[in-house]
């Protein structure tokens, strides 16, 4: 009698048709639990899963590479910080760094316009403004307007300002309008706090105060004061004979070194509060 062939699922015909031994054989002790027999993939059927967003090659560019002479052409031009109080000559704008870590003091002699300009724009800067003086009426109103309603500039009786307690981060300004012979203040310069002490002309009282200034502002004055400023500061003769016929707005700062004219050129703020430039109050 005939048996008929073993037939075997499809699956299984294409093992036996390949030769391959199956992974698992039935014997008569199995529980009917299949095992799983993990095998190694062969080498053709490996691939790199790649996961999205990850590992996607960019743009290939050349590196930003410069020669050491090509390092200039990139550089960041870096100027000073403080007031800017007005332009020079060649229309650049001239800065005055008054928050200073050393003391540092100022004598101006000029009239109550520009000292009032460079009362407004210290405190814009973020310092806090004391200005000592004997006419308190001529400031009530901008240190009322000052600050947007915050309290930066305070008015002081002169021979009353207290001690301020400057800092690097609360720097102070002290105006002292103390007329043509200011009394010894009882604030002087200290890191932090810059003084500015405001002549209204060159007198006699006036070059123990100019030789003591780091830093010395002139608005127009007479010729026969002009004598005065050379003999105390050295200014030479061609800087000296602008100043009898300086514009009400425009000012000569400098040190025995150095010399520069600047305009200050108010804002529509600054007039509309200060009125227009002028020299003599």
């Amino acid at each position: 009698m005939s048996h008929p062939a073993p037939t075997l699922p499809p699956e299984q015909q294409g093992r036996a048709a390949s030769g391959r031994t199956p992974a698992h054989v039935a014997s008569p002790t199995d529980t009917g639990v299949i095992p799983i027999i993990r095998q190694s993939p062969e080498p053709q059927q490996q691939r790199r899963v790649f996961s999205p967003g990850f590992g996607l090659r960019g743009p290939r560019r050349n590196r930003h590479v410069v020669t050491v002479d090509e390092l200039a052409a990139i550089s960041m031009p870096i100027g000073d910080d403080g007031v800017i109080i007005g332009t020079d000559p060649e229309s650049q704008p001239a800065v005055l760094g008054l928050s200073r870590p050393t003391a540092f003091d100022v004598v101006l002699v000029g009239g109550l316009w520009l000292a009032q300009v460079l009362v407004l724009r210290a405190a814009a800067t973020g310092a806090r403004v004391g200005v000592e003086t004997g006419r308190p009426q001529a400031w009530q109103q901008l240190a009322q307007a000052a600050g947007g309603g915050q309290q930066c500039v305070t008015v002081y009786p002169v021979g009353r300002v207290p001690a301020q307690g400057p800092s690097v981060s609360s720097p102070v300004v002290l105006i002292r309008d103390c007329g043509i012979r200011p009394p010894r203040g009882r604030i002087t310069s200290v890191p932090w706090q810059a003084v500015v002490t405001v002549l209204p002309f060159v007198s006699e009282h006036a070059p123990r105060w100019l030789s003591q200034a780091h830093l010395v502002g002139i608005q127009r004055i007479s010729p026969y004061e002009t004598e005065v400023v050379r003999d105390t500061l050295g200014i030479p003769e061609e800087c000296l004979g602008y100043l009898p016929t300086l514009h009400d707005s425009a000012a000569l700062w400098c040190t025995r070194k150095h010399q520069k004219f600047v305009m200050t050129e108010p804002t529509e703020a600054e007039s509309g509060l200060l009125g227009a430039a002028r020299r003599m109050d």
